[in-house]
């Protein structure tokens, strides 16, 4: 960062404009606040709900779904391999009698719902609107996202199952599905916050994180559909992390650089196509189990600057993350912090408030910059998946994290209370605790579901499931009826896997 701005930078074009790098909405906050929502889950559906129902109460303006590991990996809470994971680090969904649990007295025509989930993402969409439909709310009024990013799974995260090919396939086929059915559901949410959390720098969140929305991008064109049929449903999702101004930077780069790439790139018509709408979540990773409360003051100042970015969507973490699932009074200061910022701050009152800054805008440009010559050194190596496959990006963002815990060991870059102004106290916190009594009540549910449904009407609807698998239709119709039929989770998704193979 430079220590003086000599070069006066032309002022970006208004918000609401190409290339919208002041926002996406000619009046921004002004006009509407973002989303709020609290990313939240654990343990059965019960307890799920009765969580969202809290946050609901307290000014949770949007659902946002943690699934339990098993969950995420297309197991039934009564699989062997899910034995001591069952709703820990999540809600654990097996079959649609759990997503009637877990939605309801919601109302699914109102609130909008992000389900972080990858690999059965069309699965939980599947009973989602299953269960939506039942309830007698179509599937074009449904709003949410399902994050269905596969490919950062490979790169960062880890909770992929088929091959990248058969993954691309499921991730192609909900964006059709979604854009002919549901329109107003994300049928992506391209993340960077994984890669952000496993330590990439800024330049490299933002480029990995557009060159894989370009793999999505141009996967869908060789499956013949038109970008400015699914492009308006694409969504990101960022991390806002630890330097205040070069998060505000990146987003506002993000925005900038995603505008010309479809224009340029992809050729996209409709202005909706052109702009970048992301949620951004403050960086789990920054959070420090001593001293836990000065995370609150953290989480503040990373929220801020998502804010002052131009976020459309924000889960604000709580200051007990580090230690456990967050309890509800950390879940509702966490809320809090947002709301503050949201309506006692000021910031809302003025479109891009630090637009025009001399340092803003010369760390955006850099950032765009930074980006794009990643992307290209991408597109040289013959795209994403490509650069996946050979190591590149795993070992790009290996080599900085292994940089920022150096400088973090040495002391170059301070983190309060771990590498100074540290503490002999203990934390007092209190911290949510989760039954793990309840694996056994899991699988006593299960086994009374599988004998309630007709199991005839279930084996046919997966074996039409395979069938569809081999061949190549869109396979979301085959997964809703087989869901709809009684079929479970791990049900569909061994379907999958005897068709596709697993991967790894």
């Amino acid at each position: 960062m430079k220590p003086l701005y000599e070069d006066r930078p032309e002022p970006p074009p208004d918000a609401g404009e190409f290339p919208f790098t002041r926002g996406i909405h000619r009046g921004m906050y002004r006009d509407r606040l973002w989303t709020m929502r609290q990313y939240a889950g654990f343990g059965n559906a019960r307890q799920s709900n009765e969580r969202f129902r809290y946050l609901i109460e307290r000014g949770t303006t949007g659902l946002s779904v943690a699934f339990d590991l098993p969950t995420q990996m297309g197991y039934d809470s009564d699989h062997s391999l899910a034995l001591g994971e069952v709703g820990r680090a999540g809600v654990a969904i097996s079959s649609l009698a759990d997503m009637q649990v877990l939605l309801e007295g919601i109302p699914l025509d109102k609130v909008s719902t992000s389900m972080t989930i990858n690999s059965t993402a069309a699965i939980l969409l599947a009973l989602y609107s299953v269960v939506a439909e039942r309830a007698g709310v179509p599937n074009s009024a449904l709003r949410g996202t399902v994050q269905n990013d596969i490919l950062k799974e490979y790169i960062a995260r880890g909770t992929y199952i088929y091959p990248p090919k058969a993954s691309m396939r499921i991730v192609t086929d909900l964006l059709a599905w979604t854009s002919e059915h549901a329109p107003r559901w994300n049928s992506i949410s391209i993340s960077g916050y994984h890669m952000r959390e496993a330590g990439a720098t800024a330049a490299q969140e933002l480029a990995f994180t557009l060159a894989n929305a370009i793999a999505y991008i141009d996967a869908a064109r060789r499956a013949g559909l038109e970008v400015d049929r699914f492009a308006p449903q694409l969504s990101f999702f960022f991390s806002s992390d630890r330097d205040f101004l070069e998060e505000i930077a990146k987003f506002r780069a993000a925005r900038r650089l995603y505008a010309k790439l479809m224009r340029e790139r992809f050729a996209a018509q409709n202005p909706r196509s052109l702009q970048l709408r992301f949620h951004t979540q403050t960086a789990g990773s920054s959070l420090t189990a001593q001293q836990p409360h000065v995370n609150v003051v953290r989480t503040a100042f990373q929220a801020l600057a998502a804010v002052l970015g131009g976020t459309q969507s924000l889960h604000t973490n709580a200051l007990d993350e580090a230690l456990a699932l967050p309890s509800e009074q950390a879940a509702t200061l966490a809320l809090r912090t947002q709301q503050v910022i949201a309506l006692e701050s000021g910031v809302t009152r003025a479109v891009d408030p630090l637009g025009g800054a001399y340092c803003i805008e010369s760390l955006t440009d850099r950032l765009e910059e930074e980006a794009l010559a990643y992307i290209r050194r991408i597109d040289d190596q013959g795209g994403m998946v490509a650069a996946i496959e050979s190591g590149y990006v795993q070992r790009e963002i290996h080599d900085s994290a292994y940089a920022l815990q150096q400088r973090i060991e040495s002391g170059e870059q301070t983190v309060v209370g771990v590498n100074s102004f540290r503490s002999d106290e203990p934390a007092t916190v209190p911290l949510l605790q989760i039954d793990h009594g309840q694996e056994t009540e899991r699988r006593a549910q299960l086994a009374e579901y599988r004998s309630e449904r007709d199991s005839a009407a279930s084996a046919a609807a997966l074996d039409r499931l395979r069938d569809v698998a081999a061949g190549s239709d869109n396979l979301l119709p085959a997964i809703r009826a087989a869901v709809a039929a009684g079929a479970t989770l791990g049900e569909v998704s061994d379907a999958l896997r005897e068709v596709f193979g697993t991967h790894g």
